[in-house]
């Protein structure tokens, strides 16, 4: 259960609704000219007002597509990504119930551009008012230390370090830490003392325990102290295991079973999106990119090495199919199976073309050529070296790993940008790995996709330490 206490929400909602409403309607009325026709099937004279019938219909049916859109479920730890996402969710929501309004009163003749222009200029209004609120509460709290949660962190993990550093760190997401319970950690008190804490605290807010560290009779009495006091209980992971949040519960009787949700990137509608944009991004850069790298990059590496331009590599995609992941040839021809094996710094394989094209990923291109064949995906989850899937599979959880290869692979990917590119040196760049591309597949949104792209070029710009 989750609990009010201590947040703006209850004011912060309403005012960003009213403030909404206030921008659709009085824009409609600048910007919409309904015309002097009758509505014929209303006869009451006061509701003949076009306006106010607008009025009363935008408001309604804004108030209920935000509901179900959940436009204003904005948190604390919400990132800038997910405000935008929502806005455009909306934008598309609201001007097929505008179209609508035309459609049910024929009698008010507007045009479509003109329609549009009006939906375009509100949403610029209403983004605006929902980012700018977004960080003034952010400045509101790390600033002036208000809007601030009081939380109780129980545990002392890998998972409970990183998350006490993060909102340590992050003051703007406005969390105090009033209190820190281990058994083992230098500094902090006992965690058998977080009881006798808690039972004479006052306006703890949030608990946040590490679920693998407490007995069952302990979680009892936190949760069963949380209900009492109105304070939110959350838990915390145990680092090493690679979770999912997709989980729901199907009741059989009383008996509650939970299960593993589609995820988001699984989702047929989702799906249908991602592979329009793979094919109208793919054809772009084929023909607007690879139409004349790919002659003069032939001419260059005949000049440079002996063989084709071109290299293939078997790699395990989707449902583990094995398919060719084609490359522009960076190495060596002289040993065909050394192409087996990653690549590392100072490689006497990699050509001197092969050098230029690896450091700035232009050997990836021919991958676009994959992408349009419906073997790979722009952004997703680098497909693993065949000879890697039984390497890999043994150093990461069943779930995660089969998760991982239910969705086409990419180009280039979250687990990437984040730092996790090239040679797997050790079991930590496996599990970091697989972490962002389960995160990635189960938070899939198109604008995620598109700044992953952006973060790639940025990345590529500045250059990259395993480019090599």
């Amino acid at each position: 259960m989750e609990f009010r206490r201590g947040r703006f929400s209850w004011l912060i909602r309403p005012a960003l609704t009213i403030y909404d409403i206030i921008i659709i309607n009085v824009f409609a009325y600048y910007l919409l000219d309904f015309g002097d026709a009758e509505i014929y099937f209303i006869t009451d004279p006061f509701f003949k007002n076009k306006h106010l019938i607008y009025f009363i219909y935008s408001s309604c049916f804004w108030l209920l597509s935000t509901f179900f859109v959940r436009f204003y479920k904005v948190y604390r730890y919400t990132s800038l990504l997910n405000i935008l996402s929502l806005v455009i969710k909306q934008f598309f929501v609201y001007t097929i119930i505008i179209y609508g309004f035309i459609g049910v009163f024929r009698s008010i003749d507007l045009s479509a551009f003109t329609t549009l222009r009006y939906l375009v200029i509100c949403f610029i209004a209403i983004g605006f008012g929902k980012i700018l609120s977004y960080y003034i509460l952010k400045a509101f709290r790390s600033y002036f230390k208000g809007n601030v949660r009081n939380v109780v962190i129980i545990g002392c993990g890998k998972s409970v370090q990183n998350f006490k550093a993060i909102i340590t760190d992050k003051k703007e997401l406005g969390y105090k830490i009033n209190e820190v319970f281990c058994d083992s950690a230098f500094g902090t008190k006992p965690l058998k003392d977080c009881f006798e804490y808690l039972k004479n605290a006052t306006f703890i807010d949030e608990i946040f325990c590490a679920i693998d560290e407490l007995t069952e009779k302990q979680l009892n009495e936190l949760v069963k102290y949380a209900s009492i006091n109105h304070s939110n209980i959350k838990f915390i992971p145990k680092d090493a295991e690679i979770v999912t949040k997709k989980l729901k519960a199907d009741y059989f009787g009383v008996l509650p079973v939970l299960s593993i949700q589609r995820a988001s990137l699984n989702d047929d509608i989702n799906k249908a999106i991602k592979r329009c944009f793979d094919i109208i991004f793919s054809l772009f850069v084929i023909c607007f990119v690879l139409s004349w790298v790919t002659p003069i990059l032939f001419i260059i590496t005949k000049i440079d090495s002996k063989g084709p331009l071109f290299y293939k590599q078997e790699r395990t995609g989707i449902d583990y199919k094995v398919f060719y992941c084609y490359k522009f040839r960076s190495l060596k021809m002289e040993d065909q199976k050394d192409h087996e094996s990653y690549v590392k710094p100072g490689d006497q394989r990699v050509t001197l073309v092969g050098k230029f094209l690896r450091k700035t990923s232009m050997d990836e291109l021919p991958q676009f050529f994959n992408v349009l064949r419906g073997e790979m995906s722009v952004v997703g989850p680098r497909p693993h070296m065949s000879m890697y899937t039984d390497i890999y599979s043994k150093k990461i959880n069943k779930y995660s790993f089969i998760q991982r290869h239910n969705v086409k692979p990419g180009i280039t990917g979250l687990a990437q940008v984040s730092g996790y590119r090239g040679e797997v040196q050790s079991d930590k760049d496996i599990i970091g790995r697989v972490k962002y591309d389960i995160f990635y597949i189960e938070n899939w949104s198109l604008l995620l996709d598109v700044k992953i792209i952006f973060q790639t070029f940025i990345n590529i710009v500045k250059g990259e330490d395993k480019a090599y």
